[in-house]
Formats: structure tokens, sequence, C-alpha cells
């Protein structure tokens, strides 16, 4: 068994593939029109071929039931980058009890992606702002062994 991709199901395909390479820099890496396969493992299908792929009509559309994660490096810079964009956000830029940042919206058909900022990340921030290695890995509820993995 081997785990190729996540699907989501899209109303307007040529919107959609616009929206996951501007906001998000991906690529298509293979385009069949009614499916179009992403960089990163990320499928869209068309609504309408997805309905008779499954045999029903009842496919709920936004549903806030899962999301699409990324990390990003600079989740700064990235934040900033969404501004040149209408995006509809489920929240804004916010800091996780264990120090990591995310951000969440929706895509055209109200799919969740989340971007976090990549761990490694985390733990430079952390030691950039005086924190020992004990400190930062106490911050982040991870051993010592974690922090030193992510800044080698």
């Amino acid at each position: 068994m081997k785990y190729t991709s996540t699907l989501i199901a899209v109303k307007d395909i040529e919107k959609s593939k616009r929206f996951y390479h501007e906001v998000l820099g991906l690529n298509v890496e293979a385009d069949f029109g009614a499916n179009v396969t992403l960089e990163g493992s990320v499928a869209l299908q068309t609504l309408e071929t997805w309905k008779t792929f499954i045999g029903t009509d009842d496919v709920t559309l936004p549903n806030n039931a899962g999301e699409l994660y990324f990390e990003e490096d600079d989740i700064d810079a990235f934040c900033i980058h969404l501004k040149a964009f209408d995006i509809c956000y489920v929240h804004e830029l916010f800091e996780h009890r264990w120090g990591q940042r995310v951000i969440r919206f929706y895509d055209p058909d109200k799919h969740i992606i989340e971007v976090g900022e990549n761990m490694k990340a985390v733990c430079k921030r952390f030691l950039d702002s005086g924190m020992t290695l004990e400190q930062a890995a106490e911050r982040m509820d991870v051993p010592v062994s974690y922090v030193i993995a992510c800044i080698r």
C-alpha cells in the first residue's frame, strides 16, 4: 500500500488551479481536464465528475471537516503575500501553545488551507530570542534532542 495524494472536489477547476498556483505556488504536474494533479500530491477533481464517481449528488461544500496543511519557512512573508489576494480567513495568524504560528483560510470552494510555520523556524525563532535549548524544548513541549535536530 502506498499513499499517493489527496483529492478535493472543486466547482471551477480553472479558478482552483489559479488559486493554488498564485497563492500557494503549486504548479500543475498533470492536467486531464476534469482532474488536475498539483505539486505536493494535491489533486483537483471537478465537482460534477466527482458526483458521478461516488454515485450521488449529496456533496457538501463547505464542510469544515478537514484541511490541507502546508508549512512555510517564513510565515511572516507568507502572510504579507496573502494580502495581495481576496482571501476569506478562518483565522489570521496566531500562535499555538507549543509556539508554532499558523494561519487558516479558505480556497475558492471553502476547503480549509492551513499554513504553519516550519518547526525548524519555530526553534530558530525561540533560540534567536535568547531562549536556551532547554527553555525552547520546554516551551515547545518536546525533548531537547528534537530542538537540537531542528537546528542542525
